[in-house]
Parts: structure tokens; C-alpha cells; sequence
């Protein structure tokens, strides 16, 4: 194949904006006079013209002007050369460091581009339900955690599964059993849901007469009693009772959240919510301590969290913040707008009623938590201002809504680098699939979530109807329709693993499914360049961070080793593949015990 060695890149500045001097790392002028300080080699130990093309397979690189290369160095934090073995092999001084890649691959780092590292880290360190899924293996780790923490004033967590429970909807009695001296507050895994004993209903002073608030619901007992379970806004009911987690509660969660995203090979991510929202803590301040303390070491795009109770008078207290918090590995460039809820509690918004169980037509098409004139408005003055807006969409009338909202921004402002990009895309109607690529506006995957589950095939398909279940998760739709597509995991609403999210975004099956397994709406399977060039390249454009996402001379050395080539093998074995190493700018942030 062709050397990127010899060629100039466009990419003369560095992360400030200064302009490089010819020869510095960042460009391929005068690579030959220095040494590199990182090489990735897929057979270092060859030798002579044999080996003039290198072996094969040992980088993937996500540009699809030379899509497999032999080898690639890196000096400082840029990669300066990209090409055969024998053509990179003499940038090897002595104190250059050697990874062997025989057998392995190297790829660009994951970028999750939907992501809440915060919570899913303080989540880790609190009563973490998302290792089981049965109510039996619930009631044993919340007994536990309880005696373990005996002077834990509330019992706070979560992660437990809405189809380990009866139409989704745990009961106060449940929790009573195990936990009656204490309040206890559990949010489901998706968020969306929180799960409260009867002290803290109590505490809360929820009873049959309280009204469900406007963005929520309160589900209730025969008797018109609050059950246990309350949907979207109504967990603020509950949540605004909860001890604030100090700020070093908040930054050990941020640390272990990015050990563990290291380890999945993610060197950047944007933060799906950075303000206080919806029984979440404010995860501002501890990217501001990781910071300051030298400890942040991915890229972190921030999305500042859009208030759906206040209006325009809340902008200029963005533009503050995003001005504070951008600096050094941190900026806050995007705004998150949550338009609808999620299709299992039916808070999703769609252009249609949902059903019954009985599949009669309901009297509920979920919640647009934004009047879309007013959402249209303040994506225009956003957009102005030069902010991405990051869309939580997930029904077939948020996503609607959302893309006129655009539409309305393009109209006003002309076509601006905001990059806007809606999340979750759970319901697309047809007539919208070719608006992403029209408006410019990305779509941000969450793979995962497109195969048969019990959440799928119980909670969502008998109370959508065959014709909107039919629209689901449409990622081939819209990779042929032109879209760009970026890739998130929404954790820890689901795993972080990007390497899992391929292999369903290929299969569209959970890993270690049956063979008898069905597979989930076949036409919209995308293949595995395309889901990986979406969880890196893709999730760079969303990020923008353009000097990342592939392996090009210029380009920051954010990269990460796979224990094999996924590509060389059968799709259905996509997600055997670990993550051994993972490089940010150069810097190695993670390697396996048998890397």
C-alpha cells in the first residue's frame, strides 16, 4: 500500500491554534532527521526488502484513503509517520519505544459521544444493581449494601432492569422488606426511572392526592397511593431529598469512571450532562478538580445542561460557563436539550398514541418536555451563539421536532460548523431519515440497544405496533441515506464497551445470544468499518475534535490495541475482542495485565 510517511498534512497547528514550525511533530517534513518515541509495528522482528509491504492487518486506520498500514510512529503527542514496516522501522532510535503488533491491532481511540462518567462512577461506588438482572439477586445486593453501610443515612444507586419487574414497575414493598429504618432511592438503568421505599415517599410527602408534575408521572397502587416508582421528572420529587455527594465523592467518581473507560479503549467523550438535571449531582465541579489537579486525562467535550423549566434567560449563564470550563482537555461547546423520555415507561414522544395492552390505541403519545415553537427558538439563539446542541430524541415526534429545530437554526443563521447531533434515535419516522444528512445534523447511535431483549420484545414492540416497531434503531437507513453517524454508550444506562456496541451495531444480537436467536430488523445492520469509523471518526466530528478519530501523520496519537483483528474473523465473534492498550496523545492511560 502507499506511505503516509513522505506526505505534508494540512494540520499545521497545535492544540491552541499556533502554527507549528516545519519539522516539529504534527508534520512529516523532517521526520527522518529525529527519532520517534512511540512505534507500533505489526512484526518488529522482520527484516530486509521481504518485508517491504508489512504485514498485514496490524493497523486499522479509519481514513479511507489508506485504510491498513504496517506501522505508525509517534513523537510527542502527534503521530508523525504512518506506513509499511520497512518505511517506518528506521524512525527506531534507542530510546524508542517498540509495541509489537503481531497478531494485534491498532485502531484510533473510541470517542463514547453520549456518556455520563459522574454518575456511572459515583453509581460504581454506591449500591450498584447493573450486575444482575433478577429481583431475587436485587433484594440480596440491597440487603447487603445496607448492612454494610449501616450508617448510610439513605440507600442510593441503582442500575436494576425495568423487565425484572412486572410491566417494569418495582413497589415500595419490595424495598420495605429489605430496607424499612432508612429511605431508600434506586434510579433504574435507564435513568428514566427511580425506585423509592416508603420512608423516603414519606420524606418526600407523596401521597394519593400529589399531582404528577407536568414532565413526569407518579405511578400508583389500587388504592391511588404513590407505589414506589416515579418517571422522569416525578424522581426529582425524591431526588431533591438526597445528600448532595461531596466534590471529592464526585471526582473519585470521574477517576473511576475514566479508569474504566481507558480500559475500553475511550480516549475522549462528550458529557451528556454537565449542570444539575433530573436526579443527577452536578458534575461540573469535578472536572474542574480533575483538571486543575493534572488528573484528566481523556479529551472531554461537555454538553451544559439545558434547564426545561426556564427559557432564554438562561443563556447567558451558559455562555459564562462555557467560558469557564473551557481550557486544557475540558471544553463545554454543547448544550443538551432532553426532549421526550424512553419508550418502555411511555414517556417517549411519538406522533402517535401508543397502545394498550390489549393493542387498542391508548390516550398517551409521551411527553415533549419543550413546546416545539419554543424548542425551535432556542436552538436558533443557541445556534447563533455558536453552541452545538446535543439532542436527547428518542421518539418519532422528538426526533421530528428536534430536526425542525435545526431546520429552523439553518434557516436563520445559515449553515454554521455547530455540528448539532440528536442521541438515541430510538423511533425514526421514514419521512425523517434523509433529513439528517440534508440539515447536516449527526446522528448518535446507542448500538446496544438495537436487538431482541426482554425490554424490547415485553416493554416496547406490543405497545408500539408492528409499524413503528419497524422503525427502530434505522442505522443502515441512515448510513445509506448519507448521514453521518457518531457512537455513544449512554452509560451507565448500558455498558460502556464500545467493542459489545459493535458487535450488536453488526449483528443486531446481544453477544452470546443463542444461535436460535432472532435477529433484530436484519436491513439495518451496518458493517463493522462502518460501526467503528462511527465510535471513532464519527464521534470526533461530534466531538469536534478534528485532529483525532483516525491514524494519519497530524493527527493526535489517541489510539488503542486490540488483542486480535475483529475484522479477519466471523461478525458473530466481534465481541471476544479485548481492548489491551489505550495511548492519549502518545501517553499510555491503560494497558491489560497481559498487554
Amino acid at each position: 500500500m502507499d506511505s503516509d510517511v513522505s506526505m505534508d498534512t494540512p494540520n499545521t497547528a497545535d492544540r491552541d491554534g499556533n502554527p507549528r514550525p516545519a519539522g516539529a511533530p504534527g508534520t512529516s517534513r523532517g521526520v527522518r532527521s529525529a527519532t520517534a518515541d512511540l512505534v507500533f509495528l505489526s512484526d518488529p522482528t522482520a527484516a530486509g526488502p521481504a518485508d517491504a509491504g508489512g504485514p498485514a492487518g496490524g493497523v486499522h486506520t479509519v481514513d479511507p484513503a489508506h485504510s491498513r498500514a504496517g506501522a505508525v510512529a509517534v513523537r510527542g503527542d502527534r503521530i508523525i509517520a504512518v506506513g509499511s514496516v520497512a518505511e517506518v522501522r528506521d524512525l527506531i532510535g534507542s530510546g524508542t519505544e517498540v509495541v509489537d503488533l503481531r497478531g494485534r491491532l491498532l485502531i484510533p481511540g473510541f470517542q463514547d459521544a453520549h456518556v455520563h462518567p459522574v454518575g456511572g462512577g459515583l453509581e460504581l461506588g454506591q449500591c450498584d444493581l447493573s450486575t444482575v438482572d433478577t429481583a431475587d439477586g436485587y433484594r440480596e445486593l440491597i440487603g447487603s449494601y445496607a448492612a454494610a453501610h449501616p450508617d448510610a443515612p439513605w440507600i442510593t444507586g441503582g442500575g436494576w432492569s425495568l423487565e425484572a419487574f412486572p410491566g417494569g414497575k418495582p413497589t415500595r414493598e419490595f424495598l420495605d422488606a429489605v430496607v424499612a429504618d432508612r429511605p431508600v432511592f434506586l434510579v433504574n438503568r435507564d435513568h428514566h426511572g427511580g425506585w423509592a421505599n416508603s420512608r423516603a415517599l414519606r420524606m418526600a410527602g407523596l401521597t394519593s392526592r400529589t399531582p404528577d408534575p407536568a414532565d413526569g408521572r407518579i405511578e400508583r397502587d389500587a388504592a391511588g397511593e404513590p407505589s414506589g416508582m416515579l418517571q422522569e421528572g416525578a424522581m426529582q420529587l425524591v431526588a431533591d431529598l438526597l445528600p448532595e455527594p461531596t466534590l471529592a465523592e464526585r471526582t473519585d467518581g470521574l477517576l473511576r469512571a475514566q479508569r474504566l473507560l481507558h480500559s475500553y479503549g475511550v480516549t475522549a467523550w462528550q458529557d451528556a450532562m454537565l449542570g444539575r438535571g433530573p436526579g443527577t449531582p452536578d458534575a461540573i465541579p469535578a472536572y474542574l478538580a480533575a483538571r486543575s489537579a493534572g488528573t484528566l486525562t481523556a479529551r472531554v467535550t461537555g454538553a451544559l445542561w439545558w434547564d426545561r423549566a426556564r427559557g432564554v434567560e438562561q443563556i447567558p449563564e451558559l455562555l459564562a460557563r462555557r467560558e469557564e470550563l473551557t481550557g486544557g482537555r475540558l471544553r463545554a461547546t454543547s448544550v443538551k436539550i432532553m426532549q421526550d423520555g424512553i419508550a418502555e415507561n411511555h414517556t417517549a414522544a411519538l406522533l402517535g398514541p401508543y397502545l394498550t395492552a390489549c393493542g387498542c390505541a391508548s390516550d398517551n403519545s409521551g411527553i415533549s418536555f419543550i413546546d416545539p415553537v419554543e424548542l425551535r427558538k432556542y436552538v436558533t439563539l443557541l445556534d447563533a451563539e455558536g453552541f452545538q446542541v446535543h439532542f436527547h430524541a428518542l421518539g418519532d415526534r422528538a426526533v421530528r421536532e428536534a430536526l425542525d429545530a435545526v431546520e429552523a437554526a439553518r434557516q436563520a443563521n445559515g449553515r454554521r460548523d455547530t455540528r448539532p447531533h440528536l442521541a438515541h434515535l430510538q423511533v425514526v419516522h421514514p419521512d425523517d431519515v434523509p433529513r439528517f444528512r440534508q440539515l447536516g445534523a449527526t446522528a448518535n447511535i446507542q448500538a446496544l440497544w438495537a436487538a431482541h431483549e426482554p425490554q424490547m420484545d415485553e416493554l416496547t414492540i406490543p405497545f408500539l405496533g408492528p409499524q413503528r416497531s419497524a422503525w427502530q434503531y434505522p442505522f443502515g437507513d441512515l448510513l445509506r441515506s448519507g448521514a453521518t453517524l457518531a457512537a455513544g454508550s449512554d452509560w451507565p444506562v448500558s455498558s460502556p464497551d464500545p467493542i459489545a456496541a459493535l458487535h450488536v451495531a453488526v449483528n443486531r444480537r446481544v453477544p452470546d445470544c443463542p444461535p436460535s436467536a432472532p435477529v433484530f430488523l436484519p436491513d439495518q445492520r451496518i458493517g463493522l468499518g462502518a460501526a467503528l469509523a462511527a465510535y471513532t471518526a464519527g464521534s470526533a466530528y461530534a466531538n469536534h475534535l478534528d485532529d483525532t478519530g483516525s491514524i494519519r501523520p497530524g493527527m493526535l496519537a489517541d489510539l488503542a490495541v486490540l488483542d486480535r483483528d475483529p475484522f479477519a474473523g466471523p461478525t458473530d465473534e466481534i465481541a471476544a475482542t479485548r481492548v489491551l492498550q489505550t495511548f492519549v496523545g502518545g501517553r499510555r492511560v491503560y494497558a491489560a495485565d497481559d498487554a
